[in-house]
């Protein structure tokens, strides 16, 4: 029995010539998660929106290019960023909390009944919390593992649709969340995404002055 447990850290790729006892590190799992809104609709209560999440994309991030053309040569740089919208559909429960929650956002953005909109960004804008978990429950909590902090939403589309007798599916609401920023961390630290990193150049700081491409 041993030595069929030992041969578990054989299977995975080896990372040098050393062959084997590499071990193979535990993936995070896509349905160990949860999202959590805050400051969403005009409800204290959004753990309701939370308990009905199906599934959600997680952010996307893209840079423009700029062009350098030199003599014989191009040469590219990376411009500025873009957030894609991340993609949230959830439930609509037969208590119609959840219908009313997306409805209460979406007339903080837009009063549709007297047609008067928000003032200003702030009156509307919500942060989402997406962490993935290591499947603890009950009297063993979860750990999480990875928090992305989505900051500055508002809902860009609100999708409530349709309805079929030939159907045997759930009623769901798909929601299009546009954002600001993004920040990404693990074990209660920024690490990855909005992590602390100074610019250097050849192991030296820099402002930027005087380098090259």
């Amino acid at each position: 029995m041993a030595a069929a447990s030992q041969s578990l850290f054989n299977m995975t790729v080896a990372s040098d010539n050393a062959g084997g006892q590499q071990g193979l590190l535990m993936p995070k799992l896509q349905y160990r998660f949860r999202v959590n809104f805050l400051n969403f609709g005009t409800d204290v209560a959004t753990n309701e929106l939370t308990k009905q999440v199906i599934d959600v994309t997680r952010p996307s991030v893209s840079f423009g290019e700029i062009t350098i053309p030199v003599y014989n040569s191009t040469m590219y740089l990376a411009g500025r960023h873009e957030w894609q919208p991340i993609t949230i559909n959830i439930r609509d429960d037969a208590t119609g909390g959840v219908s009313a929650l997306v409805g209460q956002q979406l007339q903080k953005q837009m009063d549709f009944a007297e047609q008067a909109s928000a003032a200003t960004g702030q009156d509307y804008k919500f942060q989402t919390n997406i962490e993935i978990l290591d499947g603890g429950n009950g009297n063993s909590a979860p750990v999480v593992l990875e928090t992305w902090e989505v900051y500055g939403c508002f809902l860009q589309a609100a999708n409530y649709n349709n309805l079929a007798y030939s159907a045997n599916e759930v009623v769901t609401i798909q929601l299009a969340i546009r954002f600001d920023n993004a920040v990404q961390s693990a074990g209660g630290k920024t690490t990855g995404v909005g992590g602390s990193f100074s610019r250097v150049l050849g192991g030296t700081s820099t402002t930027g002055i005087g380098s090259t491409l």
